[in-house]
């Protein structure tokens, strides 16, 4: 049996990371084709899916922006000033990744510039990316985007020397801080599974806790060990210990970016001034369509009849029982008077 609710589905649903895993799942597709030289498409048409989604942090930035200037009242709205000065930061950390992004689009179309001036903006906002990761601990707020570019600077250096060829390290070796990083993560797995294990066997820990361990174990598992698969193929390509295409090596990234567009539905958090809905965004999907409610109250199941389960074992049941019934029955039913709540006694 399967159990569908939508407003268990939407109701932690965080839509800047459906977005954003979702364009990185079409770019790495299209990337890898063109690696392999099946498309013979410009760069700049490779890379729509990062223009798509640069295009709706800037919009949705400046639609917030001008909601925040034209409504004073609503700055006094919670913690509205922390939210919109955190959705300023995440804007100018992807300003500075929109300008890596055109630069390497550039430079793989026409090869006119240097990697080290490429990778520039990355460095800068690495080192940028430290100071908004203390701000949001004080604040208690996200930081994926923030500690992901802050500790893979050293990674930013290595790669761009190693693609200017100063230096002539093998990928194996220009990859360590990922390898390192990939570590600590599978520490991490190993003991989101042991944890995961021994809450099972619990009996004082209640069901849904026992279901969000289980679940949690299997999504960094789903996450990481396809993405650690993804970059040992990457550097044995890269060094020529294997031949295979890119498309096949990127598969195991595929899974790693599907499990993240499937955790974005739990991801919980986001950042309510983007676009300047100031509110859940299921919240403001079911306001602007009021007659998606009707649909998200609505929990949907799917079960096997006995007829079919039956069918399956090989034993034939009649479609329709006719059940006679006992005249003695209605003798010995309980009659009891009908009470309103609303009507006192």
């Amino acid at each position: 049996m399967i159990m569908i609710n939508l407003k268990i589905i939407f109701q932690d649903f965080n839509p800047s990371k459906f977005v954003i895993y979702s364009c990185l799942l079409v770019f790495s597709l299209l990337f890898s084709l063109r690696l392999d030289n099946t498309i013979e498409w410009s760069y700049w048409v490779v890379f729509l899916p990062i223009w798509l989604w640069k295009f709706l942090v800037i919009f949705g930035a400046i639609v917030g922006s001008y909601v925040w200037f034209r409504h004073p009242l609503y700055r006094l709205e919670g913690d509205s000033f922390i939210q919109f000065k955190a959705m300023v930061m995440t804007t100018s950390m992807h300003l500075m990744l929109l300008v890596f992004d055109i630069l390497a689009c550039d430079n793989l179309e026409t090869g006119n510039h240097s990697w080290m001036f490429v990778f520039i903006p990355l460095m800068f906002m690495s080192i940028v990316a430290i100071g908004f990761c203390v701000w949001a601990i004080k604040n208690e707020r996200s930081f994926e985007l923030e500690l992901l570019c802050s500790v893979n600077i050293l990674q930013f250096i290595f790669l761009a020397l190693r693609l200017d060829q100063v230096i002539k390290w093998s990928w194996v070796i220009v990859f360590i801080p990922i390898w390192i990083l990939m570590c600590i993560s599978m520490i991490g797995v190993i003991y989101a599974i042991i944890l995961a294990i021994i809450l099972s066997r619990s009996p004082e820990i209640i069901r849904d806790q026992r279901r969000g361990n289980l679940t949690t174990a299997i999504g960094y598992s789903l996450l990481v060990i396809p993405m650690l698969i993804f970059e040992i193929l990457l550097a044995n390509r890269l060094d020529e210990d294997n031949h295979f295409k890119y498309t096949a090596i990127t598969v195991p990234l595929f899974v790693s970016l599907f499990t993240l567009i499937l955790l974005s539905f739990g991801a919980k958090g986001g950042n309510q001034w983007w676009f300047g809905i100031r509110k859940d965004f299921c919240a403001f999907i079911l306001g602007v369509c009021p007659c998606l409610q009707e649909y998200g109250n609505i929990s949907y199941t799917a079960q096997k009849c006995e007829g079919q389960e039956n069918e399956e074992s090989g034993q034939v049941t009649p479609k329709r029982t006719i059940h006679k019934k006992n005249p003695l029955e209605d003798s010995f039913k309980v009659v009891v008077p009908v009470v309103s709540i609303e009507t006192p006694d």
